[in-house]
């Protein structure tokens, strides 16, 4: 933690720190966790012109740069991380960026409500595209974790429509993307390592697909889903489908668990790929645009990024993937944030605002 850089000792203290506060009845680790994450403000800036908005009655804010451009504006719909619990916002203002403020949040709301938000924030802005003066061809969609998992999610969803502008590419920054597996090896050498623990990643999505966390112990250990649908999905979630060099900091084999169907008949909906979006079809993942992945090593969510990357490339989709050997969950949220200092953070936000400005 010495390494990743001042702001370490914080983070530690803010997850012990929640924990605290709901034991002792003050208030629970959601409000807190609500607290501490609300969006940074972003200063006026005299290039900016900034509106807070509603597309398709889903919270936005759209942020324009002042100066005249010669043609149409590339525009990003960016949607933020959270683990579809916390609302807060990212700001990689280029051209024009327009990002959700706050979709409905789960516990309160459950699937698919993130996920409608989304998409209906998405295709009105496709339908207006001349109003914001963005070229139709290059409206990217972007998200960090929870919200990488909803920009999955809407491109697949639009990937075979053919009266709307095509999405020009996807950005998914640290992605969740399934939750049949929360044994692959990322889940195994990361499993206590913050911002997010193994615990809380299923915790997370347990919240968002029923509003509670019951069975979360069957989820951790793979009783909720049946033996015939695990072998199905084998081909796309499977530890096989990591690269070694990712297991050198060592993998446990895991005994099989015996299957639930009681705890399967609560979950049965994590088999979507509108909430799992590494499960969709071949005859989808061929259709996505161009696409950017950016993953961190010591991120429970690192493998679903890796197997992510390998579907996209065996289905012939043009990625580019950025790795950040020394990064960790949410470290692009926390650049420059209350006076973290993460060097990674910098190097990956670079590599983002890079790749989106050569599309």
């Amino acid at each position: 933690w010495k390494s990743m850089g001042k702001g370490s000792n914080f983070i530690l203290i803010c997850c012990a720190n929640k924990k605290i506060l709901e034991k002792t009845g003050l208030c629970s680790q959601i409000t807190f966790g609500r607290y501490v994450r609300q969006g940074r403000k972003l200063g006026l800036d005299p290039k900016l012109f900034i509106q807070d908005l509603q597309f398709n009655k889903v919270p936005v804010r759209v942020y324009q740069p002042k100066a005249t451009s010669d043609g149409p504006r590339r525009g990003i719909l960016f949607f933020h991380g959270g683990g579809w619990v916390f609302g807060s916002l990212v700001f990689l203002v280029l051209n024009i960026w327009t990002c959700n403020k706050m979709y409905r949040l789960a516990p309160e709301h459950k699937y698919p409500a993130a996920y409608e938000d989304c998409l209906n924030a998405t295709l009105h802005f496709l339908q207006h595209l001349q109003h914001y003066g963005v070229d139709p061809a290059r409206v990217t969609v972007c998200g960090d974790s929870a919200g990488g998992n909803l920009a999955a999610a809407v491109s697949q969803t639009l990937a075979g429509s053919s009266d709307l502008p095509r999405l020009r590419a996807q950005i998914l920054i640290y992605p969740g993307l399934q939750a049949l597996d929360f044994n692959l090896p990322s889940y195994q050498q990361n499993r206590g390592v913050p911002l997010l623990f193994r615990e809380r990643a299923a915790f997370f999505a347990l919240l968002y697909l029923n509003g509670d966390a019951l069975h979360m112990k069957e989820v951790l250990e793979g009783s909720h889903i049946p033996p015939d649908m695990r072998l199905k999905y084998r081909k796309w979630v499977s530890p096989d489908n990591i690269p070694e060099e990712f297991k050198v900091r060592g993998v446990k084999p895991l005994r099989p668990t015996d299957f639930i169907a009681e705890v399967y008949e609560t979950v049965k909906r994590f088999c979507e790929p509108n909430l799992c979006p590494l499960l969709a079809e071949d005859s989808v993942v061929h259709q996505l645009p161009e696409s950017f992945i950016l993953t961190c090593e010591y991120d429970v969510l690192r493998d679903d990024g890796l197997l992510y990357k390998k579907r996209l490339e065996d289905n012939g989709v043009p990625v580019t993937w950025y790795h950040l050997k020394d990064g960790f969950h949410g470290i692009i949220s926390l650049y420059d944030y209350c006076g973290f200092s993460f060097p990674s953070g910098k190097r990956g936000l670079d590599s983002v605002c890079w790749w989106d400005k050569q599309i």
